[in-house]
């Protein structure tokens, strides 16, 4: 088994892509992180490209498509609907998490506040997901 090394982060706050690239550099090197900061730049990324990432983490709160939205392309699409979709956010509303469920996304991480506890959130997902299965890989 193979641990996913292509991930894909769908954010439109530059902090939080900064955040993200420096935890998977510390936490996963051989990682390749791509962003995009919304989902129409998002979803055109993905579909021009023929190498999919193997785990898409999005951001619920953006202009234009919100993270939902965005979701719900993403599983309409037959190319890019098996590709786990995990929901990293700042909203923990209960009304959120279970909007994102019932667009099937694969899990829901309300991000962490400081950097030491968001690295820890990190390499926390990055080992559950180095023991799943992925069809991308």
């Amino acid at each position: 088994m193979t641990a996913p090394q292509r991930f894909f982060l769908i954010d439109d706050n530059p902090h939080d892509q900064l955040l993200a690239m420096e935890a998977f550099a510390e936490l996963c090197p051989d990682c390749h992180l791509t962003f995009a900061n919304d989902g129409s730049e998002a979803l055109r990324l993905l579909q021009s490209t023929d190498e999919l990432p193997e785990v898409i983490l999005l951001d619920v709160n953006m202009p234009g498509m919100n993270g939902f939205e965005v979701l719900q392309s993403l599983k309409k699409d037959p190319r890019l609907a098996t590709i786990p979709v995990v929901m990293l956010t700042t909203s923990g509303a209960p009304e959120d998490v279970a909007a994102a469920y019932t667009l099937y996304a694969s899990s829901y991480l309300v991000k962490a506040q400081d950097f030491s506890a968001f690295l820890s959130q990190i390499e926390a997902f990055l080992g559950y997901w180095a023991h799943c299965r992925t069809i991308h890989a």
